[in-house]
Formats: structure tokens, C-alpha cells, sequence
């Protein structure tokens, strides 16, 4: 053990002390427990943080892995109206854009020849779409692009999918992976609490619908990832139940790649733009942010080994001291980013591999691309700069943004119900 427990432990809580202890010695934290860690201050709070650092360090040692990916959010129109998401429009709306097939497909295309090997597709639920258009996207891209991983469409998407198409959801994913589906995202779980999203998302996907989805996506050899969205209406015990709720899914499928906590992003949310709940935050703290990582890495310690923190939302500074607080995945290039910008984000949709490795160097690690699977596929041992495709591009413009995107008329969404 490379903690020396005595010296360092000596002036903390006791009961924090008693905790800490246990999750080095790779007993299993209970929710009630991880509660206490969030409460942590001086050196506890610390101890909380160098605990998490040594787990993930046994976990995966001292390589932080990246990917080269493109989002691409497809549609911004969506017929549920969740508080905390300013990306989506109404069909009614002017800025409301629906991206072709062959767009999405010649964006995947172009993200391919970058280097990426992963194209992440997500979007809003447009009103009467028909009950194929995941699938015909999938077949297409795939059609084009066999070699790139399609990691997309969420739970809830799984669900609006196998609704419209009529059938019962194990279909849909049946049918969803013999499309082209690789993996699917674990968004659209914010905080697995059917209360609380009552609250901030009337009629988003259920906490029963959600665990239906993804229970289902592993037992068909579908991996998924983990999420949480934080720093918003929950409480701290809420955010731990979360956590223990995703863990108990790992025993019982073993089918998460990671967990990301993801910041809440107030500034053009319509929840706190209109202060429509008491109460409501403005996202994490640092503290905060950095025990919600940490807490995650004990809590999760021999089910989920990768803690991904998001540099969109927490910029680049806070993401290196993350990697030091729990975290192991700096997460991807992502090429375009609409969801979080919509929201206020102030960190930018592209960050060039170079400069993912240079970060990850600054802190003494060694940067490894991956693939979805976590798979390294190159390892940055030395020093030595290597340029990608993507680092040789000197004008990002080019692959647009969220609000160049929604004032294009050609993909301006179209009601099916004015036709």
C-alpha cells in the first residue's frame, strides 16, 4: 500500500478515518458512508481526495486514456420540455433543424478521415418520426464508415424508438444492433429518482424504463456508459443512492465502460432562467466537484474502472486536478459540441489530441487513445510529439457550431403535420 495510513490519518475524523480505511483495503462503501465523505473539510476533505487517487491508481494505474470522437447531435426538436436542457426547440420554433441522412453520414465520414473512431449520436425526439429513422441512420453510416464505432442513442431515444416503431424496447435494441449500434450512451439519467425527475423533467424517461433499457443493452452484449447530472435540485444523498443504484446494475450486468458525473449547467437552462424551483443551484462547486469524482471512484472501487470527468463542463484547468481526484478518462475530442454550449458552457466543442496529451503530460501522466471499449490503442510513453490529422487543423470553423447550425435553412426542421 503506498499510503501510509498511521501518518496520514492520525488528526481526520475517525469516522472518516474508518471509512477511508476501509475502501483502501477494498471493502465495499455503502451509500450512508459516501454520504459522510461529502461532508469532509481540512484534511479530511484531502484524505478523501489522495484515497480516490491511490484507488485509481491500483485500478489503472498512471495512463489517462482519450478518444477520438465526433458528436452529432442531429436534431435539436423534441416533444418533452426538461428544465435543464436548452438545446432542444419545439416543432414549432424557427431554430428548430433536422440534419439529413446523407449530412450525418458525411459527417461521420469526415470525423473517419480525421482519425476518429467514434462518431457519439444523440439528439432531441422530434414529434411523429417514423419508427426506422435510428436505424436507417445506423445502416447508413455503417454503409459509409464500416470501421467507426456508433455510440448512440440513449435510453430515452431507445424507448421514443421502440414507441413509434411499435414494438416492445428488447425488439427495438435487437433491431438497433443489427443496424450498427456499438454502444449506447447512459445519458438521460441525470439523478435516478422518480421524484426528483418529476421535478426537472415531467415525462422524461421513467428511473423503472431507464434501468429496463440498459439492463437489456448489456444482457444482448451492448456495453453502455454511466452518468449523473449534479449541482442542480438533488440532494447529496440523492447523488450517492445514484451512485450505489449503478453499481448494483454493474453487479447484477458487468456492462458499464465508465461513469462521468456531469456538472450542471445553469446559465440558458430554463429551470433556472425562470427560477421555476426553489432552491435551484448553479451547478457544482469546486469542492463539490472534486468529492462527487472522488466519492464515485471509492464508492464504484472494483465495479467500474473508469471515472471520466468532462472538460466541457469543467474546463481544462479543473480537469487535470480531477485526474488527481479519482478521475482516469479525459473523454473525447468531440469534434462539435451542441448540448452544453446551448446550455452556457464556456469551454469550446473541439479540443485537438495534442493538446489532450500536453495537459495529461503537464501532470506527470501518460496519455493513451482508446477506443469505446477502452481498449489502448497507442500509448504516449516519452515525450516525443506526435501530430494526428486532427491537430492539422488550423481553422475549426469548418466543421461548424450549435449556433451557426440552427440559422442554416436547409436543415430546418420540417413538421411532418404541415405536409
Amino acid at each position: 500500500m503506498t499510503l501510509n495510513i498511521d501518518s496520514l490519518f492520525k488528526n481526520a475524523d475517525p469516522v472518516v478515518s474508518e471509512i477511508l480505511n476501509r475502501a483502501l483495503s477494498e471493502k465495499e462503501i455503502t451509500s450512508k458512508e459516501g454520504l459522510e465523505l461529502y461532508d469532509t473539510s481540512g484534511i479530511d476533505f484531502h484524505l478523501v481526495g489522495l484515497v480516490a487517487d491511490e484507488l485509481r491508481k491500483r485500478r489503472v494505474g498512471d495512463v489517462v486514456s482519450y478518444v477520438v470522437n465526433r458528436n452529432i447531435n442531429f436534431t435539436n426538436v423534441c416533444i418533452k420540455q426538461c428544465g435543464f436542457c436548452a438545446f432542444s426547440r419545439d416543432f414549432r420554433e424557427e431554430e428548430g433543424y433536422f440534419l439529413p441522412t446523407e449530412e450525418i453520414v458525411r459527417r461521420a465520414k469526415e470525423a473517419h478521415q480525421l482519425g476518429a473512431t467514434e462518431v457519439c449520436v444523440q439528439a432531441g425526439l422530434p414529434p411523429d418520426m417514423e419508427g426506422d429513422v435510428y436505424e436507417n441512420i445506423c445502416r447508413e453510416i455503417k454503409k459509409e464508415v464500416p470501421d467507426i464505432h456508433i455510440h448512440g442513442f440513449s435510453p430515452e431515444e431507445i424507448l421514443y424508438g421502440a414507441t413509434r416503431s411499435g414494438v416492445e424496447i428488447e425488439e427495438f435494441l435487437k433491431r438497433m444492433k443489427e443496424a450498427g449500434v456499438d454502444t449506447l450512451p447512459g445519458t438521460s439519467a441525470e439523478i435516478l429518482d422518480q421524484e426528483l425527475r418529476d421535478k426537472i423533467s415531467p415525462g422524461r424517461i421513467s428511473v423503472k424504463d431507464w434501468e429496463r433499457v440498459i439492463k437489456n443493452a448489456h444482457k444482448m452484449g451492448i456495453n453502455t456508459t454511466s452518468t449523473m447530472m449534479f449541482g442542480h435540485l438533488e440532494s447529496q444523498e440523492d447523488r450517492v443512492k445514484h451512485i450505489e443504484k449503478l453499481r448494483d446494475i454493474q453487479k447484477e450486468t458487468g456492462g458499464f465502460t465508465e461513469f462521468v458525473p456531469l456538472n450542471f449547467i445553469h446559465t440558458e437552462a430554463p429551470m433556472y432562467k425562470h427560477q421555476l424551483h426553489e432552491g435551484i443551484k448553479q451547478g457544482g462547486s469546486g469542492n463539490d466537484v472534486l468529492l462527487t469524482h472522488a466519492i464515485a471512484r471509492i464508492m464504484l472501487n472494483n465495479h467500474i474502472n473508469n471515472i471520466q470527468m468532462s472538460w466541457v463542463k469543467e474546463g481544462q484547468k479543473m480537469s487535470q486536478l480531477l485526474l488527481m481526484w479519482g478521475a482516469n478518462d479525459f473523454g473525447g475530442t468531440l469534434i462539435n459540441e451542441s448540448i452544453s454550449t446551448s446550455a452556457g458552457s464556456e469551454h469550446g466543442q473541439l479540443l485537438k489530441p495534442k493538446e489532450i496529451r500536453r495537459m495529461i503530460r503537464e501532470i506527470k501522466r501518460i496519455p493513451a487513445e482508446r477506443n469505446t471499449k477502452y481498449e489502448i490503442l497507442r500509448k504516449f510513453e516519452d515525450d516525443t510529439e506526435h501530430e494526428d490529422e486532427l491537430d492539422k487543423i488550423s481553422n475549426t470553423s469548418q466543421f461548424g457550431s450549435y449556433t451557426e447550425l440552427i440559422k442554416i435553412n436547409k436543415f430546418n426542421y420540417e413538421n411532418p403535420r404541415r405536409k
